[in-house]
């Protein structure tokens, strides 16, 4: 006989913990399933720098026991300049965090199942009425949510995740101590969360320095395999070479040493979603991308989508006749469209611009962010057109226009 729930939950990172734990607070009956084991657990899934800002720790609860360092300021590099400014944020220890968010949620009344891994979905008469997992074993609910990340194992036998291998980004990350914070020639990056452009070190992406306190810090590369990739590539190279070749040729990094058990990779989708729910299924965080594509933030949007979820599900099991149809549950597409990515789109198109574009470029721009007012960069951050137009300069058409020409191809391939 298989167990029955108002909701079960596929997945136990930010996304999937923080729907359990909401619907649990509103008093449903839902289990969170997790592939990990609970004393190993998130070994295999700790895999995010963990930035974020003061908007998620007070709209989320998150305490400060989690965090390893509060910051004061962003810095962007390019290959020779750098632009400062203020901005708080907070660097969490991953796996403090995911922990502290089960336990919120097991706390609230939710059932929380490790050594589960979820296979296929459970369907009855063409819909989804739960999930199979460990083989064999079902899980029956009325509604499921799909919060496995990019193996989407229920998304993707619905139809609904369409992750494009083009738009994969991988990244890896080292905790390092010894990180000289103040070097010369470098802006100084004690308090802060740095994002590096620079082909020579993540061709078709970003690489980061984020202050954990003292002298230690979270240092990684990711790109996208992209054409801005291929463009600059170095031949035979691995994710893990740049990393390398950044520590050996950056004098940040002449005394440091890598923590032992601290090494993370991963790899998470940056393209619109093609669709989100159906009959009896949502699917939430990096299931369906919801990272911010241009900075790659994803704590703050995948919590916001399982919330978005959450209330998508309290409302429909709440209804008078408990309607879990796809019309209903196509409130979380309108709520993950205006609360969680409503600027998905512009972002995606900044995205691409900006990895297209060259180091020379990338130095032009800081130092047109220099020379600007603050609230330009701010705005432009945001997508704003006006402000993004102020920073686009006559050598940038080229870009704009081989950027044209792969839309169209995309388009054409599409049809």
């Amino acid at each position: 006989m298989s167990e029955s729930y108002d909701v079960v939950v596929a997945g136990a990172g930010p996304a999937g913990a923080q729907c359990a734990r909401d619907l649990a607070t509103r008093g449903h009956d839902v289990v969170l399933l997790e592939t990990e084991a609970e004393a190993e657990f998130p070994r295999a899934s700790n895999k995010s720098t963990a930035g974020t800002f003061p908007s998620t720790m007070t709209t989320f609860n998150v305490p400060d026991e989690v965090v390893m360092n509060y910051t004061d300021d962003v810095v962007i590099e390019s290959p020779n300049d750098y632009y400062k400014y203020g901005q708080t944020g907070a660097v969490l220890e991953f796996a403090d965090f995911k922990n502290w968010l089960v336990d919120e949620g097991r706390a609230e009344g939710a059932e929380v199942q490790f050594d589960a891994r979820v296979s296929r979905p459970l369907m009855e008469g063409g819909e989804i009425a739960g999930v199979v997992y460990n083989g064999d074993e079902e899980i029956r609910a009325d509604i499921v949510v799909d919060a496995t990340g990019p193996s989407a194992p229920l998304a993707r036998k619905l139809g609904i995740a369409d992750l494009k291998r083009e738009h994969q980004a991988i990244g890896i990350e080292y905790e390092f101590t010894g990180i000289d914070t103040d070097a010369d020639g470098y802006a100084d990056v004690a308090d802060a969360m740095m994002l590096r452009l620079d082909h020579d070190i993540a061709p078709g992406g970003y690489s980061w320095i984020f202050h954990t306190g003292e002298d230690t810090a979270k240092v990684g590369v990711c790109y996208l395999q992209n054409g801005a990739h291929s463009d600059n590539a170095r031949e035979g190279f691995t994710i893990d070479d740049y990393l390398e070749y950044w520590l050996d040729n950056d004098p940040r990094f002449a005394e440091a040493e890598p923590i032992e058990g601290k090494q993370h990779r991963g790899s998470a989708h940056i393209q619109m979603p093609t669709s989100l729910s159906t009959d009896n299924f949502m699917a939430v965080g990096d299931t369906v991308p919801t990272l911010d594509p241009l900075w790659g933030e994803g704590i703050d949007k995948c919590m916001r989508s399982g919330r978005a979820a959450a209330a998508t599900a309290d409302s429909c099991l709440t209804h008078r006749s408990r309607d879990t149809s796809a019309h209903n549950m196509a409130v979380y597409d309108r709520l993950w469209h205006r609360d969680v990515a409503p600027d998905m789109r512009k972002r995606l198109v900044m995205t691409e611009l900006l990895y297209l574009s060259s180091n020379d470029r990338y130095d032009d721009l800081i130092a047109d962010l220099n020379d600007s007012d603050a609230e330009i960069a701010q705005n432009a951050n945001r997508g704003n057109l006006l402000s993004m137009l102020h920073l686009l300069k006559r050598e940038d058409v080229p870009v704009l226009a081989r950027y044209a020409r792969m839309q169209l191809e995309r388009r054409f391939d599409f049809l």
